[in-house]
């Protein structure tokens, strides 16, 4: 009996000492398999380089879709790098094999602000580029004379340093789907996958036109309306300031139209500014007509919400802000504004211009009520045809050369919103005259010069 009772014991001990060892084992032999399976994960990469996937995005389509491209070739197992295309230097160029551009061209043929940097440092001189292969989305509007101008330019600058095209470029029309779609054929054709991401937008969604007002009625320029919408059914969605809607009129859902958000989400609605587009025969905008002449206070409203992440207040919410706009522009600004102002954020300058101050200062009351309690401390106006000699922004902003530069030195960030044609290219060359050229375009790099221009 005693030495049944030994082997017993014996044979438990063995039992446990082998379970022990076990989980001792155990977690050697899964990190073991994990470094084996990281060395050849390195190896891999270093056999198969990244693909450069590069955006130059002005609203931020193009920085959408380049995320939704990364995120295709990734689930096929391709690595990816994404970034912006000012991120991109000469040697990554040299050293990449593919590469897919997805850019956007505002006004008549312009980069995005994110895309000086890298005209400036390589498109204007020659880069040898026989390695590489690529592709280019070109986003634009066929109501500018120079559709789709950066992409193109992009485009024929590759193919003369040497890179070889994947495919024709793809040039987009206003986001239209068909051309997006083509490009996803391409892509899943490269990535050798067939089940990538859905690349549509969120569905349109039924919101109720709950209020518009005409706010410049005597102005000399075009009519320009407050309109405020909800949701028909569900809670407020949430969005930041600096954000967009498209709204898709009745006579053409296919070609929505985007407004700056005016409000933010503790005003308990969507604010818009629409300025009344008349064609010369008279008839309204599809759009702006619909919104502030054809639907009815109480309608329903097609439309859905889209970040605008270049336009966003994001890593500049703690810094002094310099907001400069013009016209309908100043929607998008006082989005940033109530947004500070509810943060408690008071380094705040404005500097607006319009035509006259007795019909086109819009949101007065508001806008002086801030200035008059400190939430808005500096508010600079140029009403062009209050005197005999046409004062703008861009004048305001030379008068004011020496506190600019002092915010800048301080940290701030300049905001810009309103029309590229007049405004928006003097406030750049104004600006410039400042700081210098290299000056602001490391501002923009930096993410403190920052436009939503139309």
């Amino acid at each position: 009996m005693i030495f049944t009772h030994d082997t017993t014991r014996l044979a438990l001990l063995a039992t446990l000492s082998l379970s022990y060892a076990g989980v001792c084992l155990a977690p050697w032999l899964r990190a073991r398999a994990k470094r084996r399976a990281s060395a050849a994960a390195r190896a891999a990469l270093a056999n198969n380089p990244a693909w450069l996937v590069a955006y130059a995005s002005q609203t931020g389509n193009a920085e959408e879709l380049a995320t939704q491209t990364a995120q295709s070739l990734q689930l096929a197992g391709i690595s990816v790098r994404l970034c912006a295309l000012a991120e991109l230097t000469a040697m990554d160029l040299q050293q990449a094999e593919r590469a897919l551009f997805l850019v956007s061209t505002y006004g008549e043929g312009d980069a995005p602000d994110n895309a000086a940097a890298f005209m400036g440092r390589l498109m204007t001189g020659e880069l040898a580029l026989p390695q590489l292969h690529y592709g280019v989305l070109a986003l634009g509007d066929r109501s500018y004379g120079q559709f789709c101008g950066f992409g193109r330019a992009l485009d024929a600058w590759l193919a003369t340093q040497g890179a070889a095209r994947l495919f024709e470029r793809i040039e987009v029309d206003r986001s239209a789907s068909a051309a997006i779609e083509q490009w996803f054929q391409h892509l899943s054709h490269l990535a050798g996958t067939s089940d990538a991401p859905d690349w549509s937008g969120p569905a349109f969604g039924d919101w109720k036109l709950m209020q518009r007002q005409l706010l410049n009625p005597g102005s000399a320029g075009g009519a320009i309306y407050h309109v405020e919408l909800a949701p028909v059914a569900g809670s407020l969605p949430d969005w930041q300031s600096g954000d967009l809607v498209q709204v898709a009129a009745p006579a053409d859902p296919s070609q929505p139209r985007e407004y700056s958000i005016a409000s933010i989400p503790h005003d308990g609605s969507v604010h818009l500014l629409v300025r009344q587009h008349a064609h010369p025969d008279g008839s309204l905008g599809l759009a702006s007509g619909w919104l502030t002449a054809q639907a009815a206070v109480g309608d329903v409203v097609q439309l859905r919400l889209r970040q605008h992440k270049r336009f966003r207040l994001e890593d500049n919410a703690q810094r002094p802000l310099i907001l400069i706009g013009n016209g309908s522009g100043i929607a998008g600004l006082r989005g940033h504004l109530k947004s500070r102002v509810l943060a408690g954020q008071r380094r705040n300058w404005l500097i607006f211009g319009e035509r006259n101050a007795a019909h086109d200062f819009h949101y007065r009351d508001e806008i002086e009520g801030w200035h008059a309690s400190g939430d808005l401390p500096r508010l600079d106006l140029a009403f062009s045809r209050d005197q005999a000699e046409r004062t703008y922004v861009q004048d305001r902003l030379r008068g004011n050369a020496d506190e600019i530069t002092l915010w800048l030195q301080q940290g701030a960030a300049i905001y810009i919103c309103g029309s590229l044609a007049g405004m928006a290219g003097g406030v750049d060359q104004a600006l410039q005259e400042m700081l210098g050229r290299p000056a602001l375009d490391a501002l923009a790099a930096e993410g403190r010069y920052r436009r939503d221009v139309y």
